[in-house]
């Protein structure tokens, strides 16, 4: 309809806020102050109570001041409760973890799990070299075929042979080079995993024959 609503008097909202280049100057000069006594002083040196605290911290990011805070405790911090023992609270006590304590979803050495890919997960009682915990989780089908044969060389990966990669046994399991999969998937039509199991090694040679036929030729491209 066109009715106009207006604004309250002395309000800001939708104006810029102006600043002279004197306050301009003792703003920038005085950017590291922390936010409160920055706002505070600034209002008592010019008078500006139109100027929230809010403004002053979006003026400093706009004109992109360093305070040379960042909110975080700098190394050798030494925190204010330090040796203080906390203080007896009845509500508190009654929802701590007592000494001892297992969370519900604590699953010990010798748990298994399958996941969405159909590989066989398992807890083994080694260290975990990344957090230190006193066991890790791991492909079972691997673990096993490396206590065997040692570390999958960089390159390569293990393959299933009989399609069932439930079935972890070592011998089901053989490494190949990363680039010969693509060569065995659907997507060149083989899709050995669902192949017949008299055609499964015949898939397989064929697929070595091809990768090592075309790394025959790259070398003597190069």
């Amino acid at each position: 309809m066109g009715w106009k609503v207006g604004r309250a008097p002395g309000r800001l909202a939708g104006r810029s806020r102006k600043f002279s280049e004197v306050e301009l100057a003792w703003l920038s000069e005085n950017r590291t102050m922390p936010i409160g006594d920055y706002h505070r002083a600034f209002v008592e040196r010019f008078g500006r109570t139109d100027i929230t605290r809010q403004a002053l911290h979006a003026l400093r990011k706009r004109k992109g001041w360093k305070t040379g805070r960042t909110g975080r405790f700098g190394k050798g911090h030494v925190p204010a409760n330090k040796g203080r023992k906390m203080p007896w609270n009845e509500n508190s006590a009654r929802t701590r973890f007592r000494k001892g304590h297992r969370p519900h979803n604590y699953r010990g050495a010798g748990h298994e799990s399958i996941d969405e890919h159909g590989y066989v997960w398992m807890i083994v009682d080694e260290t975990n070299p990344y957090t230190g915990a006193p066991t890790r989780r791991v492909q079972k089908h691997k673990w096993l075929w490396e206590r065997e044969n040692g570390p999958v060389p960089e390159g390569h990966v293990l393959k299933c042979l009989d399609g069932d990669k439930s079935n972890t046994d070592p011998s089901n399991w053989e490494c190949v080079p990363t680039g010969l999969l693509p060569r065995l998937n659907g997507k060149c039509g083989r899709d050995y995993d669902n192949a017949p199991d008299e055609l499964k090694p015949a898939i397989m040679a064929v697929a070595k024959l091809e990768h090592a036929a075309r790394n025959r030729r790259a070398e003597a491209a190069e």
